[in-house]
């Protein structure tokens, strides 16, 4: 089986157009998938942002809560027995003051019957927690995402990768960068309202 020359050349152009073609589709799947990738990781540090959204502010008011309810029982506790010492030698000032002073530990006892964990310390506590780890997640979050897009971004910027990036229209992606003024400490207002 001896081949022409002619023949030899339409093999070899065939040759090159499939290699060339199987080069230029993998090429394109490749930016697919990381272009693909860019949107997950989006999507994913999307997600953790909507999770500290709703969080957050569930938490605050859960531990508000619990600082309410024990501000008002130690805050007439606290009364009662300022009451107490200054009622001076009137003893009815004195026994009011008691009564109130009884009252108000009988309300804390049976709060803390009911539930023993209550303390505005370990809400506080597992508030911080918490916030914590949520912007761990998201810091996580945002630091796949910056990753994914550098993948993409390295990718349509290198030689031949940015002529197949140019063909088939794949654009460099914006990372995601601190706003001005994110370094600053955001407030967690616990006051009571």
């Amino acid at each position: 089986m001896n081949l022409s020359r002619t023949a030899k050349i339409w093999i070899g152009i065939v040759a090159v157009v499939l290699i060339f073609g199987m080069w230029l589709m993998g090429s394109y799947n490749n930016f697919v998938g990381l272009e693909e990738n860019v949107k997950t990781s989006f999507a994913n540090m999307d997600t953790q942002y909507q999770r500290r959204y709703d969080l957050i502010p569930n938490l605050v008011a859960s531990v508000q809560g619990t600082l309410k309810q024990e501000q008002d029982i130690f805050g007439k506790l606290a009364e009662a027995r300022k009451q107490y010492g200054t009622a001076g030698n009137d003893i009815s000032k004195k026994q009011a003051a008691a009564k109130e002073l009884e009252t108000g530990l009988g309300r804390l006892l049976v709060i803390m019957e009911n539930y023993p964990n209550l303390r505005s310390v370990e809400a506080v506590q597992s508030l911080m927690i918490e916030l914590e780890a949520s912007e761990n997640r998201v810091s996580v979050a945002r630091e796949r995402y910056n990753t994914a897009v550098e993948s993409l971004n390295i990718g349509t910027r290198r030689f031949p990768g940015n002529i197949v990036a140019g063909i088939f229209n794949f654009e460099q992606k914006q990372r995601f960068e601190a706003e001005v003024g994110a370094k600053v400490v955001p407030k967690v207002d616990l006051t009571v309202k």
